[in-house]
């Protein structure tokens, strides 16, 4: 008897992906040929990920406001400085730390890949194929955790990846608003800041123009501009909108032009109309808004496999552990 499962892999130049069958890990030959330690290294895969989903007592102090929510999220290692190499943003060295053995992303997928059903491999891999590091968020002082959470689900339902959080020293539980967010944070690159010009400076090191969105009589419509330039989109406060030191370091203004009424949106629709427009500018200039390399996508799958359960952590150190092994 055998459980059979699905291999995914990119075609270099294409965005169509290939599925190829194949046997893992519980046919007869299998069962033959393996030591106990690798039987028992198959049970507790399976074991693991059978166990449920993660834990929901994230909060936002543990998650926005202290540097181990963050490093809790993202498992592959990330580089401190842009490759000039690249010409352009992408954060991940195609490393992966497991204990003292470096894995490369191939071989994370290798040992996730036959853990995760079909149909939800199918839907992290469609995620990827229209991941953009080319639209950032940047989020400034926001005091309701229920706006970050729409924001977060927002850029996530747009293919966003990198969103940033300007401290508003907010402490609210933040699993009071998971059914706002529905979990996007767990998908997304968060940075956090305890500065507008300490966040604006990484940002432009790492080639975006700076647009806040603001009323005045010096703002540019969203309408009138190319969203193909590396840009991080900015959002104020609930009740004072962006700060006068943000509003002067930025590069531009931009706002979105109303017909009613009333002179402003809630700040989590406006953020998720500047995104939709940016996007959908994106596509309708470039063919697509997913714009990541073979080897960028490989690496956020690996990414995105590692964030799948708590364990897969786990997963991947027994497998480096089974690969030293092997080499000794």
């Amino acid at each position: 008897m055998s459980c059979t499962s699905t291999r995914i892999s990119f075609c270099p130049n294409s965005t169509h992906v290939r599925f190829k069958s194949l046997v893992f890990p519980f046919s007869a030959s299998w069962l033959r040929k393996k030591t106990p330690s690798s039987m028992s290294y198959s049970c507790n895969v399976a074991a693991v990920f059978s166990s449920g989903d993660e834990s929901t007592e994230d909060s936002v102090e543990g998650i926005l406001l202290k540097e181990y929510g963050i490093r809790s999220l993202m498992k592959m290692e990330r580089r401190s400085v842009p490759d000039n190499g690249r010409g352009r943003w992408f954060p991940y060295l195609d490393l992966c730390r497991a204990g003292s053995i470096l894995l490369a992303s191939r071989e994370v997928i290798e040992a996730l890949e036959p853990c995760i059903m079909n149909a939800r491999k199918e839907r992290i891999l469609r995620a990827v194929e229209n991941r953009s590091y080319s639209v950032s968020l940047v989020v400034e002082g926001l005091m309701d955790f229920g706006n970050v959470s729409a924001t977060f689900r927002s850029a996530d339902a747009l293919g966003i990846q990198s969103v940033h959080v300007i401290s508003g020293g907010n402490k609210k539980r933040y699993k009071e608003n998971r059914h706002v967010s529905k979990g996007a944070e767990k998908w997304l690159d968060i940075e956090l800041w305890n500065s507008s010009i300490e966040c604006f400076q990484a940002l432009r090191t790492r080639g975006y123009r700076i647009a806040t969105a603001n009323l005045g009589m010096d703002t540019v419509s969203i309408y009138d501009l190319d969203w193909t330039h590396p840009t991080a989109i900015v959002v104020g406060n609930e009740h004072f909108g962006i700060s006068h030191e943000a509003l002067q370091l930025s590069d531009l203004n931009c706002s979105i032009p109303m017909k009613g009424m009333v002179d402003s949106f809630n700040v989590s629709v406006a953020a998720g109309i500047l995104m939709h427009h940016a996007v959908s500018d994106r596509v309708s200039r470039l063919g697509r808004h997913g714009d990541l390399t073979y080897e960028e996508r490989q690496i956020l799958l690996a990414e995105f496999f590692l964030r799948h359960r708590e364990c897969a952590t786990s997963v991947v150190q027994e497998y480096a552990k089974r690969k030293l092994e092997s080499l000794a």
